[in-house]
């Protein structure tokens, strides 16, 4: 059948699923923004989102929405471009409707499948939103644009066929009115090639320091370094860490933007202002901020760490949590549900209050100095991403959600 994926950032969820699709004689083509870059082993359409008119800039309530139903006009009119000039009629449509995409493609191909995978749906209570009252304070006026940020979310599931979502937890956000569209898989993780490896090293560039297995490394990652995945309560609490283990050596990768919450009030980055709070009780000399890396340098680093720190709201669990655990690092984590779902204190880590600073100094100095009590847990965690989430596992739950909304289909 002719599937069509689409994705701002091809191939995004979809990297291994195209493949096995192809492999299974389905046709596969994209549809992604025009800045991505990615290079891409099947035919693509690409759409260019237009600038706002310059005016009055939209209410907070408003905002998200507006730039997500222009994206989706955007898409759908580089599908309807493709729908005329090449005759192009999908079977099946698999989207992310994170990003407002999928919002119109039923009016360019009403008859086609429109399968979304929509990721998280934002609520005013229980979840992100007044998680952290020292960067997002539990006003109304803050409940009421969270819940507006959910709009385009629910409009894509309503005109959707079937959902699909990568946990349990994150399936748990949406209305109990939308339930019956989901289904859960994770995109699965490759453990094959993420595994421990006694023989990886590390070069830091800015230093030359080689890293190995068995060095004392404490990691941190972040796609940006910001309060959603725990960055300020990570930097408070490595004053102690640093103080009690002389020898220790920091990684933080991620870079200085903000992916999912704002700025800090101070402006700048959370990097700078974390860092005027506590860098002076730091041995900065120890501390490596490593910028955003390649995948393959992540992954070496998991394999080298001693102990890798992960924290995160109540939000989406990052994909670097599972990869770490497949990579056999330790893992200290916040004890928030995303994370209770994939690991188990005690069992395949160490679970940590999210907002306890020195618990967490504690049970990483602790990690440190005493790498053999982590290491059966490590096993433990390795075995578990395995078992649960392996490319074996999860693939194919992903091409029969696909295959069984093709032609024929019941």
């Amino acid at each position: 059948m002719k599937v069509l994926l689409v994705h701002q950032n091809l191939p995004g969820q979809f990297l291994h699923l195209v493949p096995a699709l192809q492999a299974r004689g389905h046709d596969c083509r994209g549809l992604t923004a025009a800045g991505n870059r990615r290079p891409l082993a099947f035919p693509v359409t690409r759409y260019t989102q237009a600038t706002p008119p310059p005016g009055a800039a939209p209410s907070p309530v408003a905002r998200t929405y507006g730039t997500m139903a222009d994206r989706g006009v955007a898409a759908a009119r580089a599908a309807a471009r493709l729908r005329d000039g090449e005759g192009y009629h999908p079977d099946v449509i698999f989207g992310h409707s994170g990003w407002g995409e999928t919002l119109f493609l039923k009016e360019v191909w009403p008859q086609a499948k429109l399968l979304v995978y929509p990721e998280f749906y934002y609520n005013s209570t229980g979840f992100d939103t007044g998680f952290d009252p020292e960067v997002t304070a539990p006003t109304l006026d803050n409940a009421i644009v969270a819940r507006a940020r959910s709009a385009h979310l629910g409009q894509a599931m309503l005109h959707a066929d079937a959902a699909l979502l990568p946990t349990r937890w994150q399936a748990s956000s949406f209305p109990a009115v939308l339930q019956g569209l989901i289904e859960v898989a994770h995109e699965g993780i490759d453990t094959a090639r993420i595994r421990p490896d006694p023989a990886a090293s590390v070069t830091l560039q800015a230093s030359g320091l080689v890293l190995r297995p068995g060095d004392e490394v404490l990691t941190f990652v972040n796609r940006n370094l910001e309060p959603y995945r725990g960055f300020h309560i990570f930097m408070r609490a490595l004053p102690a860490v640093l103080r009690a283990r002389p020898q220790a050596r920091v990684v933080i990768v991620g870079a200085d933007g903000v992916s999912y919450g704002g700025p800090p009030p101070g402006g700048g980055s959370w990097k700078q202002a974390l860092l005027a709070e506590v860098g002076a009780q730091l041995d900065l000399a120890r501390v490596h901020f490593v910028g955003q890396v390649p995948h393959n340098i992540f992954v070496a680093l998991m394999q080298v760490s001693r102990v890798h720190a992960y924290l995160t709201y109540p939000f989406v669990l990052s994909w670097s949590l599972l990869e770490a655990m497949a990579a056999g690092a330790p893992v200290v984590a916040s004890r928030t549900p995303p994370v209770e779902e994939g690991l188990e204190d005690g069992v395949s880590g160490r679970l940590v209050d999210f907002f306890d600073v020195p618990g967490w100094s504690a049970a990483l100095t602790e990690a440190l100095a005493n790498p053999a009590a982590l290491r059966p847990l490590a096993q433990v965690a390795r075995e578990r991403v395995v078992e649960r989430y392996d490319l074996s596992v999860c693939l194919p739950k992903w091409v029969g959600f696909v295959e069984r909304h093709g032609p024929g289909a019941g």
